[in-house]
């Protein structure tokens, strides 16, 4: 996993829990693609970007609490 795949992850759940793609898009600094908007459109949103930030560290809590951590590496034996 990368960091650009981390944002893949980030990007595609945000939109199946029903966030604004404009938002999203924000969040992840994505510069506009249509001139016009871009030329004319300052808007920030950071109100919903909090809201949907705070919504996404909830639902990564969430996974974690109800995660089956299983470990990559044996524990180390006192062989």
């Amino acid at each position: 996993m990368t960091g650009h795949g981390f944002r893949a992850v980030a990007c595609t759940c945000l939109n199946e829990l029903g966030w604004h793609p404009d938002v999203i898009e924000l969040q992840m600094a994505h510069a506009e693609r249509n001139k016009v908007r871009a030329a004319y459109n300052r808007a920030t949103r950071l109100t919903e970007r909090r809201k949907m930030m705070q919504a996404w560290a909830d639902y990564l809590d969430a996974l974690r609490t109800g995660a089956n951590v299983v470990p990559l590496r044996r524990p180390a034996t006192g062989h």
